[in-house]
């Protein structure tokens, strides 16, 4: 009877501790993603801005474009100590990713022009 309380007991601490992990989880999402969002509506103007006036063959055209989408902020780690973000928008298939950190837009025409990092 004793060793019948004790696995019930440990059973019971291990569902309260997924259920807090969860939690914790759930909660921290919701505020990465409000961060997100609130970063990329930040980003957004001066994006639209860089991609437009960058020099390509190609013309970035978002005010103007039938078709434009936001693709949003991408990170990539290529070292361990480096970070770099891009927000990427896309108007009538012509592809922009602007680094919101150095202030600058390359376009590319489709996915496999775009540069790499």
């Amino acid at each position: 009877m004793n060793f019948q309380r004790i696995v019930i007991a440990l059973l019971v601490l291990v569902i309260a501790g997924l259920a807090g992990a969860f939690y914790a989880n759930w909660k921290t999402l919701t505020q990465l993603r409000t961060v997100k969002a609130f970063v990329e509506g930040a980003v957004f103007a001066d994006a639209v801005a860089a991609c437009e006036k960058a020099p390509s063959s190609t013309p970035f055209k978002w005010n103007g474009g039938k078709q434009t989408a936001v693709i949003g902020l991408n990170s990539v780690k290529p070292s361990k100590d480096t970070i770099i973000a891009s927000y990427t928008l896309v108007a009538d298939s012509v592809y922009c990713d602007y680094d919101p950190v150095k202030k600058k837009a390359d376009i590319g025409s489709n996915f496999l022009e775009r540069e790499s990092f």
